[in-house]
């Protein structure tokens, strides 16, 4: 069989892993968005006309496999089918669930984007309009996608087809994340190789850590922590309690939190109705303020059983897990600009987490010289974002076209990142003995988180580390 590298290489985003067997039968493995190299709505700019957005032509794929939900996992799956692609997509019930929210939010941005480029009189904007039109997918290209998803479960083989079986593991990470293990049987021989999707971290709110995976041949590896430690070693209650206690209840202050809404949102929220329902905090005014991370936070309560122990302990002793007292989900624009004008101390947690785009952008710029706000930020923020440049101590910034002075305190921790650190990487490659394992293909992360990564694993003891090209293939 042959593996070739599609995307996730030497960078973080845009996982795409095609697996070709005996008998042309091709496995994709992932569909992501590559957020590193972005077109319009962050979707990959396309290669030529003729090529599209894929390095092969869709209609040759057999069948799709998707570790989770996130978008630079997902976010390709629409114009996969607009290419031609007619097979199905297996991941858990979860990740169906969420995947469905994340592509309608992004359909629903495309069309707005057409529609503003519509209204334009000028020519070369209407040109820009035609040519978004055949790079963007929209609603009808996400139904198909949805209609196309057969959910399976976790821990039980799934035959795909002659001599090939799936099987999906926990990851932690996000709800129904998956580490996916591949058994195929060649000429009489049997191989196996396993995809990490993202890994999750042990103790993390609401999910299952990792669960182990038995034995393979070749290990596909994400690597985004693969050079550091997280920083704080406190537990989410501890480390959100200190940054409550010393922005909203020590001084009358307003914090607010540029979170993603799925995942990191429930995350918080749940960790705050146990502050407030354990720790006797006074009743802060919470606002959440993203209607996706509404729909999110429903498709978490769905699947309840599939949570960790201690959530759900939590959910039978309070029967909720989200809401508490002064808690408020904000679902119009005017809702939510009114909140920030709210007069008492408060916390606002809205998307997008790396404060470039989303309602939080309003909260920021409202906030942003009001010496007694602070602005959270609880995870990675990409080069060049608002996020990045609140971290880097900017004295000003420019939002929505208005300078303003940065007056706020800006902190930052990241007991809220889905990830699992070099240490977590390690326990995950460690169930694989380095004397059975054929290779270790280092993916999803900077080069030098790679290149460090790499290093530690030959200090393990595992010699055979190959850090792929994009477009980089290798006989199995």
């Amino acid at each position: 069989m042959k593996l070739s590298f599609l995307g996730a290489a030497r960078q973080v985003t845009g996982s795409m892993y095609l697996l070709e067997l005996e008998d042309d039968y091709r496995i994709l493995v992932d569909c992501g968005s590559d957020l590193q190299r972005s077109g319009p709505n962050d979707q990959p700019a396309p290669p030529t006309p003729q090529l599209g957005f894929f390095p092969f032509e869709a209609s040759s794929i057999n069948l799709v496999l998707l570790t989770h939900a996130h978008v630079d996992h997902s976010g390709n799956l629409p114009n996969l089918f607009r290419e031609g692609y007619e097979g199905q997509i297996l991941c858990t019930e979860p990740t169906f669930a969420l995947t469905n929210v994340l592509l309608k939010d992004a359909a629903s941005i495309n069309q707005k984007r057409i529609n503003e480029l519509n209204a334009s009189k000028k020519q070369r904007v209407k040109d820009r309009q035609i040519q978004m039109q055949k790079d963007l997918f929209l609603d009808r290209q996400v139904r198909e996608t949805m209609e196309n998803v057969v959910p399976i479960a976790f821990n039980r083989k799934f035959r795909v087809a002659e001599g090939v079986d799936v099987t999906f593991i926990p990851a932690g990470h996000l709800l129904g994340a998956a580490h996916i293990v591949i058994n195929v049987i060649e000429n009489g021989e049997k191989k196996s190789i396993c995809f990490s999707g993202d890994i999750g971290r042990k103790n993390y709110p609401l999910l299952v850590d990792p669960a182990p995976v038995p034995a393979v041949d070749y290990l596909v590896c994400e690597s985004t922590y693969g050079n550091r430690l997280h920083e704080n070693r406190m537990s989410p209650e501890d480390a959100l309690a200190d940054i409550i206690q010393r922005t909203c209840i020590d001084i009358p202050g307003r914090l607010i939190i540029p979170s993603f809404s799925v995942g990191r949102t429930q995350a918080l929220l749940y960790t705050l109705n146990r502050l407030y329902t354990e720790r006797g905090f006074p009743p802060i005014k919470v606002f959440s303020d993203s209607p996706m991370g509404f729909e999110s936070t429903k498709i978490y309560m769905q699947h309840v059983k599939m949570l960790n122990g201690e959530a759900k302990e939590f959910y039978k002793e309070n029967e909720t897990l989200f809401d508490f007292q002064n808690f408020e989900f904000l679902e119009s624009s005017k809702a939510s600009k009114a909140a920030s004008n709210y007069g008492e101390p408060c916390i606002i947690i809205s998307s997008s987490g790396m404060v470039q785009g989303g309602r939080v952008e309003y909260h920021v710029a409202e906030n942003i010289s009001n010496p007694y706000s602070t602005i959270l930020i609880i995870g990675y923020c990409a080069e060049g974002t608002l996020g990045w440049r609140l971290l880097n101590g900017q004295s000003t910034l420019t939002i929505k076209g208005e300078e303003r002075q940065v007056l706020a305190n800006i902190e930052k921790i990241d007991v809220f990142s889905g990830h699992g650190d070099r240490n977590d990487l390690l326990d995950f490659v460690h169930m694989q003995s380095p004397e059975t394992l054929k290779n270790i293909f280092l993916v999803h992360g900077e080069f030098e988180s790679m290149e460090a990564f790499k290093v530690t694993l030959a200090e393990e003891g595992y010699p055979q580390v190959v850090i792929p090209k994009k477009g980089e293939s290798f006989e199995l």
